[in-house]
């Protein structure tokens, strides 16, 4: 009998059903030779602090930090957990083959690896790894079954952010909780993504409120209706400026240079998960962790792929099926027309294997769409429009640029006109999703060098202004590039590798720090609370609140799982961090005490209640 054990009770029934065990038991299917069962996500986690010994369930400074010997897991406590773990070894033990149908990523090889080891499963193993759940999908994904062995390094990469969570959740809680806390019930939670996600607000929000604008003055002149703007200095003061423009206001405006260039605007990138909760936060407020229930929801049903991906690219085999998924986009016939008859378009930006590694990024499946929710609907069409745009042209414009002198003082100005609106077309019915100032059609006069005539100066004032408070959206953008205010698509691919957290966990780390009471929301953007700032400034470790020097842990993390680094040099480094972090707190000798209001689930209550060690990121 071939034992398949899949991450979810749905994903079972589809799977069984493809594979004809149609038999319905307590707990799973049997038939056709197989028998198919599912976790309920995580069934096991690791041991918590007093499963090693009875003197670390105290909450003791004199305990810390505590580094047990070698880590173990458990199982979660809970009775419907353990009812169906029952059958899982049940079923283990009878079968002559296992073949692990959990999450294709990181976190569903951990929580089914965990289950087998608890299970003390020694059958030959196979994985299933697909990208969508599709009945095609599945079927081919069952034609290549690939030996286990392959995910071991993405296993171990796993096992080592639960450990390095578990390290530094634990051990800083507890040491922040007992030195800063004013009493009992007060816990201060630091976590390895947690604390420098959170430094990332309070920094923010400090240069917000520190900032002391500064006005300057910038000569201005209008030549021919149209505005030139000075290319020199800009002043201190408006007299300064004013002085100025009294030694050419007299003379007149003279073009001396004109220059007509044209370009291109590639489309934009398929979607990752994070580029994908950037969008629905800043097109219709959603946030980031609706949007991966949302987009979960989705692939759940059958008609996006796999979700919690960080790359925006397809590999070459997908391109083949491309032509019949935009066939099945019902509602978008207008849109599709213009594709049909031609070869379809295969751009590098969309289509490189190099760039894939576990899945691709987020397109719809070519399935038909069940009823969706009003949200689903609106996600599923942004994922929709964007894989239709990839296949457009550019869009081209003509750009024109022209100097001008009076005087001494030399100005420009420029204008853009759109020639061809190319994937722009896509999204004519939204205007948002692709207004901006360089975009807007500045049609300007025909000028000739050498002309010249009268002009009317003036001078324009600018007020530096301060730096915007995050939202959910811009908040995720700094996590994917650990801290760097970064706008060109290709310098934020380069600095994924190094971002705070997973593309899965960030929306959940946000969450996090609400629940805590270190962050709140004021008008759609995000504040940190009194309790957040005085932790962060409690907080001397920079490694633990550097955004940039957690990000290159995250780094060794994927190199770990791409099996290019040690994992227990990671592991070492980790624990060594936590020791002197623990001197280091210990030989404070302020009297700071700080106060955190948790906040309210915002979620309903989970089934089973979360272990000691998985509280903390």
């Amino acid at each position: 009998m071939i034992l398949c054990i899949t991450e979810k009770p749905s994903v079972g029934r589809d799977i069984a059903s493809i594979l004809g065990a149609a038999s319905r038991h307590d707990g799973y299917f049997e038939g056709n030779g197989y028998c198919v069962t599912w976790t309920f996500g995580h069934l096991c986690c690791l041991k918590e602090p007093h499963d090693y010994t009875p003197m670390w369930k105290r909450w003791a400074l004199g305990s810390i930090p505590m580094i047990p010997p070698k880590f173990g897991i458990k199982l979660i406590e809970d009775e419907g957990i353990k009812r169906q773990f029952s059958v899982i070894s049940q079923l283990v033990e009878q079968s002559d083959e296992v073949i692990n149908c959990g999450d294709a990523g990181q976190e569903g090889e951990l929580i089914q690896r965990w289950v087998l080891q608890l299970a003390k499963c020694n059958k030959p193993m196979k994985r299933l790894w697909i990208s969508s759940l599709t009945d095609e999908a599945i079927r081919e994904g069952f034609r290549n079954l690939r030996p286990a062995s392959d995910f071991d390094s993405l296993y171990t990469a796993g096992l080592c952010r639960a450990i390095g969570d578990w390290v530094l959740g634990i051990n800083a809680t507890r040491l922040y909780t007992l030195k800063y806390s004013p009493g009992r019930g007060n816990i201060l939670s630091i976590g390895r993504v947690q604390t420098p996600t959170l430094a990332l607000i309070v920094q923010r929000q400090q240069e917000i409120e520190n900032f002391v604008p500064k006005t300057t003055y910038e000569l201005r002149t209008m030549y021919r209706d149209t505005l030139f703007t000075g290319t020199g200095k800009v002043y201190e003061t408006q007299e300064k400026a004013q002085e100025a423009i009294e030694k050419f206001k007299d003379e007149p405006f003279t073009v001396t240079d004109v220059q007509k260039k044209r370009g291109k605007e590639n489309p934009p990138r398929l979607f990752d998960l994070t580029s994908l909760q950037v969008e629905c936060n800043k097109k219709f407020g959603l946030g980031a962790d609706a949007t991966l229930k949302t987009i979960q929801s989705l692939y759940e049903k059958k008609v996006t792929t796999y979700p919690r991906v960080d790359t925006t690219y397809l590999t070459d085999d997908i391109y083949p099926k491309c032509g019949y998924i935009l066939n099945s986009l019902n509602g978008y016939t207008d849109l599709l027309t213009p594709l049909r008859g031609s070869r379809l378009r295969k751009s590098k930006k969309v289509f490189d294997n190099n760039k894939v590694t576990d899945h691709h990024a987020i397109i719809p499946t070519g399935q038909p769409l069940p009823p969706l929710s009003e949200t689903e609907a609106r996600v599923f069409d942004i994922i929709a429009r964007r894989f239709i745009s990839v296949f457009y042209p550019d869009c081209t414009f003509e750009q024109t640029t022209v100097k001008g002198k009076a005087g001494k003082f030399d100005f420009k100005t420029s204008g853009k006109v759109i020639l061809e609106e190319g994937w722009k077309a896509v999204y004519n019915h939204d205007k948002k999703a692709t207004d901006n100032d360089d975009d807007k059609n500045t049609i300007l006069p025909q000028f000739t060098v050498g002309e010249s005539g009268p002009h009317t100066p003036r001078i324009a004032p600018k007020t530096t202004q301060p730096p915007k408070y995050y939202t959910e959206g811009t908040l995720l953008k700094a996590m994917e590039t650990a801290g760097a205010n970064v706008e060109e698509e290709e310098l934020r691919e380069a600095l994924k590798a190094n971002g705070i957290g997973r593309p899965s966990t960030r929306a959940a780390i946000i969450e996090v720090l609400y629940r805590r009471g270190y962050i709140e929301s004021k008008r759609k953007s995000i504040r940190a609370t009194e309790a957040g700032i005085n932790l962060i400034a409690t907080i001397r470790d920079e490694l633990l609140k550097s955004a940039k020097l957690t990000g290159i842990w995250e780094g060794k993390l994927r190199q770990i799982e791409r099996g290019s680094y040690d994992a227990k040099t990671f592991l070492d480094q980790l624990k060594t961090m936590v020791k002197e972090l623990s001197l280091t707190v210990l030989r404070d000798n302020s009297n700071i005490r700080i106060e955190a209001q948790q906040a309210p689930q915002k979620t309903a209550k989970p089934a089973a209640k979360k272990p000691d060690n998985q509280k903390s990121k």
